[in-house]
């Protein structure tokens, strides 16, 4: 599948050119004669004889920008100098900080934000420790943990290169959502040292955002953590992707006038997000789903499955999904189905397969960057396509949950974050699309809609309360 021009991948390059002549148009006709994309010109300096001119561009990939950049050099009286790729400039130094709240500007700020008034608060919390939610920054913080073992597509690269990820995590929940969140790295991918580690830092922070951690192993660690300690655990691979799944299923079947227990389902993934998303679909009232994976359709009398774990996720998928008893390969299982979510591979359908669909079919071909199906094959004959890619409308992003979904919860003070809050969330995000702007293009808000994170938390702040997760006012007054 072609992909355009990106500013994920563009560079700033400087160059000398003659003052008079052709040059700069040549270089223009340069960059987009070899697919680039100029997106900024600027003169930064200028002589009779010579312009210094920044020229930014969009490019495709690392490869394309070092392409684009041998022809700029190979042009007549250009001279070249530094290029810059944007996207490593902003990370130079990391993309967050701490900051402090108040200012230490003489002897009386600095007793009281530190010793000896401090004193006073840290006896408050060892008297009554819940009163480190009001008295702490524990109020409004969540720790972001990674092993480093899923990483984006890039797979397991370990800790130190997921820090730039978890950082821009940490960018968003204060973006988005004014969470104070702080990326914690953690140097093994032994489950019982990240169960441990994660328990003995959790007095400090209100929530644990599980991040990038590899399936199976993932299941286990979060359902260890929630079972051990008072502070909602959520791991935003699996829970944040089935949100916005759901959230985006609920307009889409709006548009296409269907209801969830009456479509069929095929799902093309059975790892995390797949699992995941399955179970949320399922509780919303999803009565007729069929999930392949790399064996093909998982079904109780497969042959790996026969003799599995009965606690094992795949077991578990086996035994709630397909009731018809369907068996065979993804393609034969997609045919006369109503809805197709991937969450698996590049290229695992094509466009006979959407065709073969049923009337007002819907495609979520999430795999990035390069979708199940390419997405504009799948809308030639579905009614509704939806990826996890920007340039595409209905991107399905994990970034329109997390931030509302931890706001509420801080909010309620809640200790833990079951399957009613995330029902809330994935209800709360659908109805932000209102009735007026829905339609086949538009199922899912922006990640920009300034009406995302505050609906989100107050759906979940609601479903906390309502469902006794909340620590009680008397505590924390």
């Amino acid at each position: 599948m072609a992909t355009a021009p990106s500013v994920s991948y563009s560079i700033t390059v400087r160059l000398e050119v003659p003052a008079s002549g052709t040059a700069v148009s040549q270089l223009t006709t340069a960059v987009e004669s070899s697919g680039g994309s100029v997106t900024g010109l600027d003169v930064t300096a200028s002589g009779h004889e010579m312009l210094r001119i920044d020229v930014t561009i969009a490019t495709t990939s690392t490869a394309h920008a070092d392409e684009i950049v041998g022809k700029l050099r190979g042009i007549e009286g250009i001279s070249l100098g530094k290029v810059s790729d944007r996207t490593f400039l902003m990370h130079l130094g990391g993309k967050i900080e701490m900051a402090s709240k108040h200012p230490i500007r003489n002897r009386d700020d600095l007793s009281m934000i530190y010793t000896p008034g401090v004193a006073r608060v840290c006896m408050a919390i060892a008297e009554n420790p819940e009163d480190a939610r009001r008295l702490t920054i524990k109020r409004n913080t969540v720790a972001v943990v990674t092993d480093g073992s899923a990483v984006l597509g890039l797979g397991n690269i370990g800790p130190m290169a997921a820090l730039p990820v978890m950082e821009g995590k940490a960018a968003l929940f204060k973006t988005f959502a004014g969470i104070d969140a702080w990326p914690i790295c953690l140097d093994t991918q032994d489950t019982d040292e990240i169960v441990a580690i994660v328990k003995a830092i959790a007095p400090g922070f209100a929530g644990i955002n599980l991040e990038d951690i590899s399936a199976p192993r993932c299941f286990e660690i979060e359902a260890r953590l929630r079972e051990a300690l008072d502070i909602p655990v959520f791991h935003d691979d699996q829970h944040g992707t089935a949100i916005v799944v759901l959230a985006s299923l609920t307009n889409a079947l709006r548009v296409v006038g269907k209801a969830i227990g009456d479509v069929r389902v095929v799902m093309s993934g059975a790892g995390a997000a797949g699992t995941a998303i399955l179970k949320l679909l399922i509780a919303a009232g999803v009565r007729h789903a069929v999930v392949a994976d790399i064996h093909g359709v998982v079904h109780a009398k497969r042959e790996d499955l026969v003799s599995a774990d009965p606690g094992s996720p795949l077991r578990w998928v086996a035994d709630n999904t397909n009731p018809e008893g369907v068996t065979g390969t993804l393609k034969e299982a997609v045919r006369g189905a109503d809805v197709f979510i991937g969450v698996s591979a590049p290229n695992v359908i094509n466009g006979a397969d959407v065709a073969a669909m049923a009337e007002g079919s819907i495609v979520f071909a999430l795999a990035n960057p390069d979708p199940e199906v390419d997405p504009g094959i799948a809308r030639e004959t579905a009614s509704v396509v939806a990826t996890g890619r920007s340039d595409f409308p209905n991107q399905i992003n994990n970034v329109l949950v997390f931030p509302g979904v931890f706001r509420g919860l801080l909010d309620a003070q809640s200790r833990t974050v079951n399957t009613d809050m995330m029902l809330a969330a994935a209800g709360a995000l659908a109805d932000v699309v209102a009735e007026d702007e829905l339609n086949a293009n538009y199922i899912i808000p922006s990640v920009f809609n300034d009406k995302v994170a505050g609906t989100v938390a107050g759906a979940v702040r609601t479903a906390a309360k309502a469902a006794g997760a909340a620590v009680t006012a008397a505590t924390t007054a």
